[in-house]
């Protein structure tokens, strides 16, 4: 049973990251998913702060309201001419390293610590269980990210139109009147919602290698975006099995070694994939070699 709940709240934050992954590798802002599970650190500790308590629902919501302050913060620096890049590795650093500071400084009256939200342990989400009149519904996290993924899904399926011409042409949609601003605040909240709903099973840090590596490897196989999103979410719930079978054989941290099959799988892709991969290209390249000496 432990194995089961082990492999089930990996996969529901595979799939939360891996849906959410795509849209962020074709709009190109990867490294945002990295930025927000970061600069959150202060929204979860104040929210701890407040509340008194690990509540997940108040958790989420200070790490989502950080969030959106990092989008915020990054679109106006980028706005008053500072450099992309620039923009993310300040606003996530200094963030965080509030978010550090906090801790720190509250360590000795709260029950909280860095390694509790960056780094995470999976193998222990068994035992942080939610009862309801005494009966025993299965681990927290596993609610959480239940509830989180069934939002993503619900505001993609309602908007996936003006999220897909966002993501390909976000001059085109505003042409058609749609609000690019409004739908990539909503993305980035998202983001923030999965980011900090998995930081008690994989981590703030693990997590997002599964927000980009999955959607890379997919990005490598398709040109189509619905298929895109399935074959992310599917490769990052092929990562946690892989993961979790190589942990138990090694003897090693879970979430690392999901993190390292995503990895593999990613290699996998780049070396073999049909249109996109090294070996096709050389392929491609001999045949057109051969046919122009024979011509």
């Amino acid at each position: 049973m432990i194995d089961f709940w082990i492999l089930l709240t990996g996969a529901l934050v595979a799939s939360c990251c891996g849906i959410l992954g795509a849209f962020l590798v074709l709009r190109k802002m990867a490294m945002i998913g990295d930025a927000i599970s970061h600069s959150v650190l202060p929204g979860i500790v104040i929210a701890f702060m407040i509340s008194g308590s690990r509540d997940s629902f108040a958790m989420l919501l200070g790490a989502s309201l950080l969030g959106l302050v990092t989008v915020f913060l990054i679109q106006m620096f980028k706005q008053s001419g500072v450099q992309a890049d620039a923009s993310i590795g300040v606003v996530f650093t200094a963030l965080f390293a509030v978010g550090v500071v906090l801790v720190s400084l509250n360590a000795r009256q709260v029950d909280l610590d860095l390694d509790c939200v960056l780094y995470g342990e999976i193998a222990y989400v068994h035992w942080n269980t939610w009862s309801m009149s005494g009966v025993d519904l299965g681990p927290k996290a596993v609610w959480l990210l239940g509830f989180t993924l069934l939002v993503i899904l619900a505001v993609l399926g309602l908007f996936y139109k003006q999220f897909k011409l966002c993501a390909f042409d976000p001059a085109l949609a505003a042409a058609l009147g749609i609000p690019v601003a409004l739908f990539h605040y909503l993305l980035m909240g998202l983001v923030s919602m999965a980011t900090v709903s998995s930081f008690e099973s994989v981590g703030a840090i693990l997590v997002v290698g599964l927000l980009i590596i999955p959607a890379s490897t997919a990005y490598l196989l398709t040109d189509r975006l619905g298929r895109m999103i399935a074959l992310s979410a599917g490769i990052g719930v092929l990562s946690t099995v892989i993961g979790y079978g190589a942990a138990v054989v090694l003897d090693a941290s879970i979430a690392g070694c999901m993190v390292c099959a995503a990895a593999l799988l990613f290699v996998l892709a780049f070396l073999f994939s049909p249109k996109h991969g090294l070996v096709a290209r050389a392929a491609r390249r001999r045949r057109l070699s051969r046919q122009q000496l024979g011509a």
